[in-house]
């Protein structure tokens, strides 16, 4: 029978989340997952990648941005990336991304900190408008299938978003993110805070992407939709402001609905804070 050795895996802050059921072996002193790291122990029978290991307790790679490895003949931690070879029994502590600056400071991270492309599931449309609402350019085909996800995210180099972590697991997913709430706005707040990105209401880009296709709106004197809205009597008496969908070519006007995507942003903006 072949030797093995074990691995003590030490999940830190919101990755407990993404654990499977059976490795979520830790707080039983009562402690908090965003303050106590989740434990778990494996056996190895030969040397495997980290990420290997990792993924195996239901965290995919996209959420590790630091891999911080201590072994019994080498007590001083040392940083790893995520091809890094376990082959010898080992501490291992996983720390989410975005990892706190001030946590190993001097170790390299492995995520990358802003991203402004994104491709959503077709679980996440409702994500996906709250991006496009902020001026984010971010795809969604509410039927695409993992290979259609896939493709997208790597001819236009984008950010995969998703919440089924098996998909995240590709080796072809350099970056991508697995919202960990359901509401829609709490979502988009993640993504925000997991790249950095913010919300002001004077940004140039937000308001400038159509909520349907995600393409751009460009500014169109009135004269020129008069025809168009020849049915909107109303609409054409009180709004002089049109603009026009450069992908699908519908008109938009800043109309009752606009006050409604106004406090959705500063409903997002102040969840930040």
């Amino acid at each position: 029978m072949s030797a093995t050795f074990p691995i003590t895996l030490r999940f830190h802050g919101d990755l407990s989340l993404l654990l499977r059921s059976n490795h979520r072996s830790n707080l039983e002193d009562g402690g908090d997952f965003e303050s106590d790291p989740c434990v778990t122990r494996r056996e190895l029978r030969e040397k495997t990648a980290v990420k290997d290991v990792i993924e195996a307790c239901g965290v995919p790679h996209t959420e590790v941005d630091l891999i911080m490895v201590e072994r019994a003949n080498d007590p001083s931690p040392g940083a790893v990336d995520l091809a890094w070879l376990l082959e010898e029994a080992a501490e291992v502590d996983i720390y989410p991304a975005p990892v706190e600056d001030d946590v190993h400071a001097w170790a390299p991270r492995l995520q990358s900190r802003h991203r402004l492309r994104f491709v959503a599931d077709g679980h996440l449309g409702k994500l996906a408008r709250n991006l496009r609402l902020l001026g984010y350019d971010t795809v969604y085909e509410r039927g695409a299938d993992d290979r259609r996800l896939l493709e997208i995210m790597a001819e236009e180099d984008r950010t995969l978003l998703t919440r089924d972590r098996q998909l995240l697991m590709y080796s072809v997913v350099s970056h991508g993110y697995c919202p960990r709430s359901t509401d829609p706005e709490e979502q988009t707040r993640e993504v925000l805070a997991r790249f950095h990105l913010g919300v002001q209401l004077d940004a140039p880009g937000i308001f400038s992407r159509c909520l349907e296709c995600n393409g751009q709106l460009v500014g169109v004197p009135k004269d020129e939709v008069l025809a168009e809205l020849a049915d909107e009597p109303l609409t054409l008496q009180h709004y002089d402001e049109f603009y026009r969908c450069t992908e699908c070519a519908k008109i938009f006007w800043k109309g009752t609905h606009h006050e409604k995507l106004v406090n959705r942003v500063a409903r997002i903006s102040a969840m930040l804070v």
